[in-house]
């Protein structure tokens, strides 16, 4: 038990990670195009939330293949270990998306 809830924090921190520094990084950008960086920051936060949560549950080929082959073949727990995967990893870019949103002011 104890490497699948270290497994559980490192996809939370590393969903987190990244759209932090998606964001961050990107609206670092923005300055340098003269665009506003707070909303390029919020922007960038929207459009990547999808794409961290593979990232940082290793990609969604081996999550899809876990899936079949659980419920094919009756392995319910690779089921459910994968569902918590990946809810940990929502719950990573919803906490980055949220400290982004405070950060920039609002949900524009």
């Amino acid at each position: 038990m104890d490497g699948f809830v270290n497994k559980i924090v490192l996809i939370y921190f590393t969903a987190l990670g990244i759209l932090l520094g998606a964001s961050l990084v990107g609206s670092l950008a923005a300055v340098f195009v003269r665009q506003p960086p707070m909303v390029t920051m919020l922007k960038l936060a929207r459009d990547t939330k999808i794409w961290a949560i593979a990232a940082a549950i290793g990609g969604t080929f081996s999550t899809f293949e876990i899936f079949g082959t659980g419920l094919f073949q009756g392995d319910v727990r690779a089921v459910l270990k994968q569902m918590l995967y990946i809810v940990s990893a929502l719950a990573g870019t919803e906490t980055a998306y949220y400290l982004i949103v405070l950060l920039g002011g609002s949900k524009s």
